[in-house]
């Protein structure tokens, strides 16, 4: 830690404290070894390929990208591997993914877009010379080679270095064409980060062909620098067509044919998970307006498709991660909502209580099948559990908190964050500990959970660390995400370190998760549906009045001025902070609005249309969700700040709400960030932003 820091510096040199964690964990199918990245502090962004020991705690580092090729030039990275990082929000650097094959002896991984391969059993670590850039290798799961993407091609990679592209070199095939990668909406939105799999004695590979010449294309340019060509990408927004998803078997021995594995495309055009293990070659497919859900298994020889289990849904099927799955009896696993909670179903029978919400599964094996839930009425936690054979469930974790796990054999790595502590503690059942190298902060959240009284809305206050700089009468700033897919509001300290930080600089800071968030049962997710604005406001006008009255009944020297309230948010958050200024100027006195989506029209399919339904044939629930009609109605400070570089909401949701104010007549600010994503991982950058936001938040709250 430097002298003279702060926490706004902190927070950005740390990459939000993600530095130094354990992450991206695997356990060997024996039980005796962790895989694991790491970086060596909590300021280095360079992540190493670590394992350690799971009988003796022992660690050994098996690829340092330092060690490997010296000075790492992040800007040597391919194209597909900066799209993959900034669809999992990824901001550290060296090593960021790896692979390994099936008895997690060796693992492939890149750097700077070149192919490496490791030896996790004797700790070394080498380069294959092929032809690259490379992108997503993935060793065979018997270790006797590695495929990989290339741009457009599938290639293959012998461990003597010798390469061949496997698909995606025919001349007639046209250049919207390419292999073995998944498209855009697959890795944003249905967490499908690949496009090939091993068949699991390595003689053939399932790919994706996947052609987006029908997928309309959108251009982003970097006006700070005009000589600078547009980059062209393809984006399937809202009512328009998707790329098109085809599934080839391909072997690996020339002889063989290639063989398309079949199924419904148009009633089905989502390929949503590819599962292939020894009890078969399983796909999760789904209908475009995502009410229809379809396992089936796929015939290897024929490319004919049988149908294992199918779910229907009045408004949308849910994709949950790990399921389906084949336990060691070849029953199906799947999750599915049933009786108003998300269940686990093993062989077509519930095996789940009601009040449980299933939220992963994470294996199953003889021992029993592990998973993650937490009580549908508190989605603050989420602990580990495990379904034993004779049909009981066995909670793997109890302290209140946030915990995931990985298993492997009898080994099973649980990670858990809490209020207690800061970060994550990452340990196995046996007491052995992955060392985490993370910074401990500059401020200390002081969390206060509570529940509004209507709909039991799960709010987090935090209130200055040293009351006694301030008058009683305190500015509320309210700091939620608010929309689906993500919860704010948990029982860990981590989520709350930049409310905190907020607080400590004069504000009573409020979070609620509402309505449309995970974890609180089917009918509170889909309390969204068709209108993506009017519960999740409602919600945070709720929170903030449960915080006020809670606040009154407390001995904490403080209270919520109701005079000077302000909301803060980044995507849906910033989308929500508008949206907050513009309908309910009467409880919101200022928003700060970050890469907001003003105009649903212009974000992507899946997520859209799911919530929203098809703009074409019904524009209704879209004008309705849109700020753009109602920018005329803006009487309080706004700041709207968007990244140029933005390839997810677009720079344009910025622009034409923008515009839109200015038709109007409506005084607004807009910060451009220039060459910034999604993500603000750059230090200078992070740093800033958040000094410029407590400026414009003491501006706007005289």
């Amino acid at each position: 830690m430097a002298d003279g820091d702060t926490f706004p510096r902190q927070y950005a040199r740390t990459r939000r404290f993600t530095l130094g964690e354990p992450r991206t964990i695997t356990v060997s199918t024996d039980g005796s070894r962790i895989v694991f990245l790491r970086s060596r502090s909590g300021v280095d962004p360079v992540n190493a390929l670590w394992t350690i020991d799971a009988g003796t705690g022992a660690e050994r580092v098996v690829a340092d990208p330092s060690t490997l090729l010296g000075d790492l030039d992040e800007a040597d990275l391919p194209a597909e591997e900066r799209a993959r990082r900034e669809r999992v929000r990824e901001s550290g650097g060296g090593i960021t993914s790896y692979a390994t094959d099936d008895a997690v002896a060796v693992a492939a991984f890149t750097i700077a877009g070149r192919l490496f391969v490791a030896s996790l059993v004797d700790g070394t670590a080498r380069e294959l010379a092929v032809a690259g850039p490379v992108f997503d290798p993935r060793p065979d799961p018997l270790a006797q080679r590695v495929a990989y993407v290339s741009g457009r091609l599938l290639c293959i990679g012998e461990l003597d270095g010798s390469w061949r592209v496997l698909a995606g070199d025919d001349p007639d095939e046209p250049d919207t064409v390419s292999w073995g990668s998944a498209e855009f909406v697959a890795a944003e939105e249905m967490d499908r980060q690949r496009g090939f799999w091993w068949s699991p004695e390595g003689t053939t590979i399932a790919a994706c062909r996947v052609d987006v010449a029908a997928v309309p294309l959108w251009t982003i340019a970097d006006p700070s620098d005009p000589a600078s060509p547009p980059v062209q990408h393809r984006y399937p927004s809202a009512g328009s067509d998707n790329a098109d998803v085809r599934l080839f078997l391909l072997p690996l021995d020339g002889d063989e044919q290639e063989v398309e594995v079949r199924w419904d495309r148009d009633a089905f055009p989502y390929l949503a998970d590819v599962r292939w293990d020894d009890h078969g070659l399983v796909l999760t497919l789904q209908s475009r307006d995502q009410r229809t859900l379809a396992v089936v298994r796929a015939d290897r020889d024929t490319g004919n498709t049988i149908g294992l289990f199918a779910d229907q849904d009045e408004q949308w099927v849910e994709l949950v991660p790990g399921s389906p799955r084949h336990d060691h009896l070849e029953r199906l696993v799947v999750c599915a909502d049933r009786d108003g909670a998300r269940r686990l179903l093993v062989g077509g029978a519930v095996t789940t209580p009601a009040d449980q919400q299933v939220r992963a599964v994470l294996d199953a094996t003889e021992t029993g099948i592990v998973y993650t839930a937490n009580p549908v009425a508190d989605a603050t936690v989420q602990h580990v559990w495990r379904l034993l054979p004779d049909g009981t469930n066995e909670a793997l974790t109890d302290e209140p908190g946030v915990h995931s796990a990985v298993c492997g054999g009898e080994t099973v790595v649980i990670r858990s964050a809490t209020l207690d502590e800061f970060g994550t503690y990452t340990a196995t059942l046996g007491g052995v500990v992955i060392e985490s190298f993370a910074e401990t902060p500059l401020v200390h959240p002081e969390v206060h959970l509570l529940r509004s009284s209507r709909h039991e809305l799960a709010t987090a206050v935090l209130v200055p660390s040293d009351r006694s700089k301030f008058d009683a009468a305190l500015p509320v700033l309210l700091d939620p995400y608010g929309g689906p897919h993500a919860l704010r509001v948990l029982a860990a300290r981590a989520p709350y370190l930049t409310s905190q930080w907020f607080a400590d600089q004069g504000f009573v800071v409020v979070v609620t998760d509402g309505r449309g968030t995970p974890g609180r049962g089917h009918a509170w997710e889909r309390a969204v549906h068709g209108d993506l604005a009017t519960a999740p406001l409602d919600d945070q006008v709720e929170g903030l009045e449960a915080a006020a009255a809670w606040l009154e009944q407390q001995d904490l020297g403080v209270r919520c001025d109701l005079d000077r309230v302000a909301i803060r948010g980044w995507s849906f958050g910033g989308y929500l902070a508008a949206l907050a200024v513009l309908r309910r100027p009467d409880v919101f006195h200022a928003a700060i609005a970050g890469a907001p989506v003003t105009e649903m029209r212009l974000y992507d399919t899946h997520y859209t249309e799911r919530y929203l339904g098809d703009p074409g044939s019904d524009p209704a629930p879209y004008d309705a969700s849109s700020l753009l009609p109602i920018a005329d109605q803006l009487t309080r400070p706004l700041l709207i700040i968007h990244g140029l570089a933005d390839d997810n909401v677009v720079a344009a949701h910025t622009l034409r709400l923008s515009s839109a104010l200015l038709a109007a007549g409506k005084p607004h600010e807009v910060l451009p960030l220039v060459g910034v994503t999604h993500m603000t991982p750059q230090e200078v950058v992070a740093e800033n932003l958040l000094l410029h936001q407590l400026d414009f938040l003491r501006r706007s709250l005289p």
